[in-house]
């Protein structure tokens, strides 16, 4: 009886201090690296990919866990006009998002497919999946994505709706499809990043002071099931999510001023 009663106690102890919005810090950022705005880890590489958006060098980033740089590779047939999240398939291809439209005048997105970064040295020749937002639709700003059944999931950054489209992962030029929208709760809603868990239950969203978890989905609308605000306990320019397990995700934020410019860790439960 007593044994129960400690494992009920346990149970309620643990259910009580999860979502304590404690983020743990893992490694700093590289210094000469001041707007990472992405993180990926390939299935096939032991490093963390990252990128800079607007402003920067067309290179992609491997970092050990230390936040050191081992792989800099300069993608030598395209310009970073505003690149803003990375993900990676299955044979260890990063895809780097060029969507970031602050003003909402673009009208030609891309998504540039380097090829096993693992294995290259220092120069890189990327593959180009063009897209265009469907007829009549108004251009939206872009911050995250990710890869899931060979297809592309991109979620428009807006305080009003967040809108979810779809691009194949096929080279060449493609009308994006739009599947849901949905308001999310909070004062704070721009998504600036996502990532899917390795067993296609679990999206997370990402913003500066918290992230959005959305469980029981159906098929590939992932914003019609249950949707969770988890709050972070401090804010910053976070940047970039990625899955490192079905429960643990890792975060990246750009240094201002005094505070960010680290990679941490974050258990969703």
């Amino acid at each position: 009886m007593k044994l129960n009663i400690y494992l009920l106690l346990f149970t309620i102890l643990i259910s009580t201090s999860c979502h304590t919005g404690k983020l743990t810090v893992v490694a700093d950022s590289p210094s000469s690296l001041k707007e990472i705005s992405a993180i990926e880890k390939t299935v096939t590489s032991d490093l963390f990919w990252v990128i800079e958006d607007a402003g920067n060098k067309n290179n992609l980033y491997g970092l050990n866990a230390k936040g050191d740089i081992i792989k800099d590779i300069s993608i030598d047939n395209i310009q970073n006009i505003d690149w803003e999240d990375l993900t990676s398939d299955d044979s260890g291809n990063i895809y780097i998002g060029d969507f970031g439209n602050n003003n909402k005048e673009r009208k030609n997105f891309a998504i540039y497919k380097v090829s096993d970064p693992e294995n290259t040295n220092t120069k890189a020749t990327a593959g180009v999946i063009s897209f265009k937002l469907p007829k009549k639709m108004k251009s939206e700003d872009f911050e995250s994505f990710f890869l899931y059944n060979n297809n592309f999931y991109l979620f428009s950054k807006d305080h009003k709706e967040t809108k979810l489209f779809k691009v194949p992962n096929i080279i060449g030029n493609h009308e994006a499809s739009y599947i849901s929208e949905v308001k999310l709760k909070g004062k704070n809603t721009k998504v600036t990043s996502a990532d899917i868990s390795e067993d296609g239950k679990t999206v997370a969203l990402l913003n500066h002071d918290k992230l959005w978890k959305l469980t029981d989905y159906t098929s590939d609308d992932f914003l019609n099931g249950t949707i969770e605000a988890i709050e972070f306990d401090h804010d910053s320019q976070k940047e970039g999510i990625n899955f490192i397990d079905s429960n643990t995700v890792l975060i990246t934020d750009e240094k201002t001023k005094h505070k960010g410019g680290n990679l941490y860790e974050f258990k969703l439960n």
